[in-house]
């Protein structure tokens, strides 16, 4: 009997926490070495994700194309399905009809907003360039007829400026012969990259098309495939918390977006009516450049008023000055009544968080950071409050920040947060200011 109890106990030996320990001691070692690499062989790892970036670039600009023009699809579609579907029998190929034509539709919409702005700007600057060629030798005139008037007057002005153009014009034939005719070679080769690097932009975006009309056409399908591997992989529970997170993910990038290109819409129409009504130079291309700029938040305003306000003062110093006081005015019309009505609190930032994250993602990746910044980060900030939100829930504390305020330590025995006691001075302050609010 002792023996078989001996065979049953080997028999009945478990392994899992064993194949647990060892799986986890790997893995570790595994990150380690990783960790290890990547920071040894930093510059390859870097280089190998610039390589992948340029290979995945159709990719990108498919995915990002596609979701910018899905609420344009879904619109059609919800008023293009109630129509075919009572001509069309089979409902199955009604639905993929209206899809294709909702898809097409918000394309050609997309295609036709990309023209008409290069219809209006390419134009104007050409003819502001030409504009400013014909004007700029005036005024270089008219301001060295005036330098020259007012140099005459003093000698000693005349001799330190006649000293430093001598100086000046060594300094430019010397960088002349030693650097600009060397470096014509590379400039002429950098030329030559930069269109071939435009003719490969120009074919990624035809394929990254391409691609988000595949990605459209069966956008439900892939939204299916994604949740499978979610709720495969992952228990009930944390499926669920992913599916949610995704699902506010989404909702405040696209709250976002589109919020921020009605926004700059609606700034560049408003900039170009005040401009034509005061009869500014460069309307058009200035209204562009303003509304565009514009979609950057918290700094783009200010981006695109420098170079409109340094055109329109190439042209008249005057209304340059009064182009800075309306976009101020503009701005701060749109800072407090027209970007809250539109984007209300769709990230749920506060203002350090935005700039915040529009310095940090700039930093890193440009303009484009500047602009993807903000959702970016707010997504990361919800899903670190949510995190916070469930370890706070599991020790029972309160989850607002103004029961923190005051607090100066957390009572262990009652689970409960303790207030500083106020001092004697600031309850002294209070009573006297009542006091003195009674007596007026």
């Amino acid at each position: 009997m002792e023996e078989q109890k001996k065979t049953n106990e080997k028999t009945n030996w478990n392994i899992r926490p064993y194949l647990a320990v060892g799986l986890t001691s790997f893995l570790v070692i595994a990150a380690s070495i990783a960790f290890f690499f990547l920071v040894y062989r930093y510059h390859g790892v870097t280089q190998l994700m610039d390589k992948m970036s340029v290979i995945l670039q159709p990719i990108t600009i498919g995915l990002v194309l596609a979701y910018l023009v899905t609420p344009i699809v879904n619109f059609e579609e919800r008023y293009l399905l109630p129509f075919v579907q009572g001509k069309v029998k089979n409902q199955r190929k009604g639905k993929r009809l209206v899809r294709g034509l909702s898809v097409a539709g918000a394309l050609l919409f997309v295609a036709v907003i990309i023209g008409v702005l290069l219809q209006m700007v390419i134009p104007e600057l050409y003819r502001s360039i030409n504009g400013m060629i014909d004007t700029l030798p005036k005024q270089v005139n008219s301001f060295m007829d005036w330098l020259n008037a007012y140099v005459s007057s003093d000698s000693n002005i005349s001799g330190y400026l006649e000293t430093a153009l001598t100086k000046g014009t060594e300094v430019f034939e010397n960088w002349a012969k030693t650097e600009f005719l060397p470096q014509t070679k590379n400039i002429l080769a950098g030329l030559t990259s930069g269109v071939i690097i435009a003719v490969k932009l120009f074919f990624n975006v035809v394929v990254g098309i391409i691609i988000s009309i595949y990605v459209l056409m069966s956008k439900e399908e892939f939204i299916g495939q994604s949740k499978k591997v979610v709720y495969a992989v992952f228990s009930g529970k944390r499926a669920n918390t992913i599916i949610r997170t995704v699902h506010k993910s989404n909702e405040i990038f696209g709250g976002f977006i589109s919020g921020k290109i009605l926004d700059s819409l609606i700034i560049g129409v408003l900039c170009f009516i005040c401009l034509y009504l005061m009869k500014m130079p460069y309307t058009v291309l200035v209204s562009v450049i303003v509304g565009v700029t514009n979609v950057i938040p918290f700094f783009g305003p200010y981006l695109g008023a420098v170079p409109s306000a340094i055109l329109i003062m190439l042209a008249s110093p005057v209304k340059g000055l009064y182009f800075i006081i309306f976009i101020l005015v503009l701005q701060q019309v749109d800072g407090n009544i027209i970007g809250p009505k539109i984007l209300g609190d769709s990230t749920g930032l506060s203002s350090f968080w935005v700039v915040f994250a529009i310095l940090t993602f700039g930093g890193v990746l440009g303009i484009p950071g500047m602009i993807i910044g903000v959702p970016v980060f707010a997504v990361f900030f919800y899903i670190v409050k949510r995190i916070l939100w469930y370890i706070l829930k599991k020790k029972q504390l309160p989850r607002d920040t103004r029961s923190y305020i005051n607090a100066s330590k957390l009572d262990l025995e009652t689970n409960t947060l303790v207030c500083e006691p106020k001092k004697e001075s600031e309850i002294g302050l209070k009573k006297e200011k009542k006091e003195k609010e009674k007596k007026e």
